[in-house]
């Protein structure tokens, strides 16, 4: 053993590992344990082990220079005194170099995070870590091996002798438990499991979190290290999946210790110590105690080592207590001078003022100072509610009606209790549709369903015992807004006369508060850049910048030595133009936070980007995804840092000094390839209009007759087959993995056709609808067009299938000619709607199997011939046909336990979205209620009436066109009531005003996101009508149906006691077992 060597000490999450090297760089020890609670004791265990050694050895080492790192790194560098600390990602990439000098892409996978390292020109490109959980990290694996029985070294040998591997999805531990015993119940091999996980594993990896789409981009020079690496399964995985080589040491878990050895040896600062000394120099005493500096309140532990050093744990930030040292360089950072703009309103009210109080949560950190002048100047007092704090959340989270809702929604029941103590008059949670534009290059302007709809909630599960006034409101015109401002203050007894001033003077005051956020942005920037400092924009919502939510995230970054700046930074900034992105820019909120992504992928090499995404956001799914690309197309990279109610800091710290670090390692500070251009797919010409245009299955009912219907429109349409496993696999791939279920499932089917070669790549497009709202699937065209792009598929156009105006879509050739083809659409709903109520209730009736199926098929395909010939009233009259036919099959004449089905409306529709939930319930005696289509098409005629009346926006349609359009279609109603009702089990279309009259009582009929008031008013409608158990179909996160279904289930439930209601959630994920157990639990009280 060489006298003189070079100490590198990996301090992990949940291991230790320690590697000494000589002047050349060999390893001459190393050494790996678990922490057990206890990272200072390890590493002591493991240099005294490697002493004993050195004494049987005769030898007496000397330590040249030491280096630590990992998540214990400074209180490892500090209890023995060591001489560098690096970041992960810096020595694993010099691990890497020295088994690959030319290393292309490094991948560690750990215990419980995931490192991916992109090297170009041998200088770190990008980084990519995964530490939100650990579905695609080596404790994953050994959870499951242990839980099978298994030691994980067998369990990992089981895997590679595997014939079949099992797809077991990418979801969590908890989640992927039941596909795993589904797996086993049809008898799957323990090695097949095994092998599937590993699999698992790499997909999490590539598709989640890298969303590979071209192997390619990983380069010839593959790295792969980490403990999970050791597992053979894992790397023929990932060779297998990628189709490329790997370069592996024989001791990959310690790669991260070796290359802080490396580090060591070629560090300035160095100095002599003997393993004894350095051994003796981590004696501690520790002392608790808790911090009064802010109003965290953290506990934390004061470590005093006998070496002089001293260290602390527990604070969530560094601005009392920090291991930086007093010369440690901080940053300037905008986010706390933001929020005491924000929040910082001192207003004498006049004697005996009525209280209305305001939380501080969600829209409120964008127009507070509008309101609180608005209401002040009216002649109220303003309460505000207190500063989040984690123990009032806490306190109040079981009010939470959807687990998997993002936290800044969660954080509203404390702010609710809160103004309830302090006895206010009332509460203001306004119904705010629309924020204000910043420029018509925008969409639209939206707010998010949960930013808009959570008073519905609140309403719904708190005992409020004064008015929660939710006033709908639109911020994207004055005028619309200072009427429903006027209306909402005439309401509560505020005098006329002071409204005008009042309302003139909060808009004043809402334009300086902004004016105010861009001069102390830009005015930090500004400084930034004279001094050649590195400036960082931290992007996020308006209520990121509530300190618990952000967990004080701005503060930690500034502390590294970097300027923060917030997106508020573009605001009204109309140079800034987002022109190339395929995003629908709908919502406000994001609409800013693209633009910054714009403005810094512009910026020199000084300027980096840093989004804050809160877990459950559902418009980020599409928003990173394209804040990425625009950034790569000009050599920069995303850092994103998930946050929410856990507080996680260490590891989102380790994400920012990564990107740090590697700005600063970069000593050439090149930009390192030339802006990429950006593609997309081309336009639909008139010349096009011969193109076969694909679209996807929707439902059994529609689907078949869509074709016919745009031949009439002169096109030719093709519905492709029903989605499949294939399908689920494509759209994994090709979309973003956070993004709803139907998104999934349509990106899938579409791009699984191109790939099939049966078409014409020349002679295709394809087309999706668009509704132009508030929910996400306004933007699943971007998620198609960015999919066909990394798919190879550019040549082929995207067209958009919409009537709104709010939708723009470049498309010269594709013209619908709707005054001709919107009655016969009407016929068809009519048509496909009584089909599905005809053949529902005769399955479950038939004497003789597979009739029921016989007379849905004929139906359907009799009445495609008429729908070419656009014949009408013929197709009206079949229903009268067919009312009779299926009433003879329906010969069992029984009373049947009846089953309402609700929910999102794709999933509802698609069978292999929802299982085939639907037939399985049909097969089992169980008469269903099919989801029809007609409501979701005449709720826009409430919806545009209840906009105009509320002056969230004003009618393009005169009233009296309106009114007789609606006339016209309920002289329809009747008509088709009157032919279906032959058949004896049909269940007339009720008037849609009606449905929204009992729809009031639960939530608002502003609520128009999604299936919006409509979903609550075909439960409403079930129950009335004697149908009392109702299955709501959602996909899993769906943003709006954190409103309109969950959020309001306690409600449904007051009101209608009898109703059994269950939600199913769903994605690629889930699993039949799953399904089937809840279906049996909820079948089993009426069988």
């Amino acid at each position: 053993m060489p006298t003189e060597v070079y100490l590198g000490i990996d301090s992990g999450s949940t291991t230790t590992k320690i590697v000494a090297i000589d002047t050349q760089g060999r390893i001459v020890y190393q050494y790996y344990r678990s922490n057990e609670g206890d990272p200072i004791r390890t590493v002591t265990k493991g240099l005294e082990a490697w002493h004993e050694q050195c004494r049987l050895a005769g030898v007496d080492v000397t330590v040249k220079g030491s280096c630590s790192t990992g998540y214990g790194e400074d209180l490892i560098k500090a209890a023995f005194k060591l001489d560098n600390g690096a970041i992960e990602t810096i020595a694993h990439y010099l691990a890497a170099r020295r088994i690959s000098p030319d290393v292309s892409f490094i991948l560690d996978i750990g215990g419980q995070d995931m490192k991916a390292i992109f090297v170009e020109k041998g200088v770190i490109s990008r980084m990519e870590l995964n530490e939100a959980c650990s579905s695609g990290c080596g404790s994953f694996i050994e959870t499951f091996a242990r839980s099978l029985g298994y030691p994980v070294e067998e369990f990992a040998r089981m895997a590679c002798t595997a014939n079949y591997p099992r797809d077991l999805g990418t979801r969590c531990t908890v989640f992927m438990n039941s596909k795993v015993k589904q797996a086993l119940r049809e008898g799957a091999s323990i090695g097949d499991i095994s092998a599937g996980l590993a699999y698992s594993v790499v997909k999490n990896c590539l598709y989640k979190v890298l969303k590979l789409r071209d192997a390619a981009v990983l380069g010839e020079h593959i790295v792969v290290q980490g403990g999970t690496m050791r597992n053979n399964a894992v790397v023929r995985a990932f060779e297998q999946l990628t189709g490329q080589k790997v370069h592996r040491s024989s001791c990959p878990e310690l790669m991260g210790a070796y290359g802080c050895a490396l580090y060591a040896l070629n560090a300035v600062e160095q100095h002599d110590v003997s393993l004894p000394d350095l051994i003796q120099a981590a004696k501690y005493t520790r002392r608790n105690s808790r911090c009064s500096g802010c109003e965290n309140h953290c506990y934390m532990q004061r470590y005093k080592f006998e070496n002089g050093n001293q260290y602390v744990s527990g604070n969530k930030c560094e601005r009392i207590f920090s291991n930086r040292g007093a010369d440690r360089q901080t940053g300037e950072n905008s986010y706390p001078l933001k929020y005491n703009l924000l929040f910082d309103r001192n207003a004498a009210p006049p004697p005996n003022a009525p209280t209305i109080g305001i939380p501080r949560c969600l829209n409120m950190y964008e127009e507070y100072p509008f309101w609180h002048t608005l209401f002040t100047e009216a002649g109220m007092e303003v309460v505000l509610s207190s500063p989040s704090t984690f123990l009032r959340y806490e306190a109040h989270v079981h009010a939470v009606m959807s687990d998997n809702i993002c936290f800044p929604a969660k954080i509203v029941h404390s702010h609710i209790d809160d103004l309830l103590s302090r006895k206010v008059d009332r509460i203001f949670m306004p119904y705010v549709v629309f924020a204000k534009g910043d420029g018509k290059h925008e969409d639209n302007s939206f707010n998010c369903p949960i930013v808009t709809g959570y008073s519905d909630v609140i309403r719904n599960v708190t005992e409020m015992k004064i008015p929660l006034d939710s006033p709908a409101i639109s911020f994207k015109r004055q005028d619309n807004l200072k009427k429903a401002c006027t209306e909402y203050l005439l309401s509560i007894g505020i005098d006329r006369a002071l409204i005008p001033l009042a309302f003139q003077r909060a808009v004043k005051e809402q334009e300086r508060y902004e004016q105010q956020l861009v001069a102390l942005n830009r005015n930090i920037y500004d400084r930034s850049r004279e001094q050649d400092e590195i400036t960082i924009v931290l992007a996020g919502r308006p209520y990121h910048a509530d300190p618990l939510i952000q967990h004080k995230l701005g503060e930690m970054i500034a502390s590294l030595g970097v300027n923060v700046v917030s997106d508020d930074l573009v605001r009204g900034d109309h140079s800034i133009q987002v022109d190339e992105s395929h995003m629908v820019q709908q919502w406000a909120y994001v609409n800013r936070i693209l633009k910054a992504a714009t403005w810094v992928a512009d910026r020199d090499e000084r300027v980096h980007f840093v989004q804050m995404t809160s877990f459950g956001c559902g418009p980020d799914a599409f928003l990173t995804d394209e804040v990425r690309d625009i950034l790569n197309r000009k050599g920069k990279s995303l850092t994103l840092l998930k946050i929410d109610d856990i507080n996680n800091i260490g590891s989102i710290k380790l994400r920012v000094r990564s990107l740090v670090d590697s700005l600063k390692y970069n000593q050439r500070g090149e930009q390192l390839h030339a802006a990429q251009p950006f593609v997309t797919t081309r336009k639909f010409q008139r010349a096009d209009r011969k193109r076969t245009i694909l679209v996807p299955f929707f439902t059994g009912f529609v689907s078949p007759l869509i074709p016919a219907a745009f031949e009439v429109a002169g096109y030719h349409f093709e519905t492709l087959p029903v989605s499949d496993t294939e399908s689920a696999e494509y759209g994994l791939k090709y979309a973003n993995n956070e993004v709803c279920y139907p998104a999934t499932l349509i990106v899938g089917d579409l791009v699984k056709a191109l790939v099939s070669g049966r078409y014409d790549l020349e002679n295709t497009a394809v087309a999706i609808t668009q509704t132009g709202g508030q929910c996400r699937a306004t933007n699943y065209i971007a998620l198609i067009k960015k999919a066909l792009i990394d798919a190879g598929y550019p040549q082929v156009p995207v067209l958009s299938v919409a009537m709104s105006g709010d939708v723009t879509n470049e498309q010269p050739g594709f013209n619908i000619p709707w005054l001709k083809v919107l009655p016969l659409a009407l016929g068809i709903v009519f048509y496909a709607d009584c089909i599905a109520q005809f053949y529902y209730a005769t399955l479950a009736r038939e004497a003789v199997p597979g009739v029921a199926d016989g007379l849905r098929d004929y139906y359907l395909t009799v009445a495609q011939d008429i729908i070419r010939r656009n014949k009408i009233g013929e197709l009206y009259e079949l229903i009268g046909i067919a009312a009779k036919s299926f009433n003879d099959a329906a010969v069992v004449d029984r009373q049947l336990p009846k089953v309402g089905i609700v929910g999102e409306i794709y999933l509802k529709f698609n069978s292999f979205a929802h299982k085939n939930v639907v037939d399985y319930l049909a097969h089992r005696n169980i008469e269903v209620k099919p989801p029809l289509m007609l409501g979701f098409f005449m709720q826009g005629f409430v919806n545009r009436k209840v906009r105009k009346e509320t002056h969230v926006e004003k009618s393009r349609m005169p009233e009296f066109l309106a009114n007789a359009a609606y006339a016209l279609v309920a002289r329809k109603v009747k008509q088709v009531n009157r032919l279906a009702s032959q058949f004896r089990h049909f269940t007339p279309f009720t008037d849609i005003f009606e449905e929204a009259r009992h729809a009031r009582e639960i939530i608002s009929l502003s609520a128009q996101f999604g299936e919006g008031w409509g979903l609550p008013a075909e439960v409403v409608s079930y129950a009335r009508n004697g149908v009392n158990n109702v299955i709501s179909l959602q996909p899993f996160g769906c943003i709006a149906n954190h409103i309109v279904s969950k959020g309001v289930e306690k409600k449904i439930k007051e009101l209608y006691p009898q109703m059994n209601l269950l939600s199913l959630d769903f994605d690629s994920g889930v699993s039949d077992v799953n399904i089937a157990n809840r279906l049996l639990l909820f079948t089993n009280h009426f069988k």
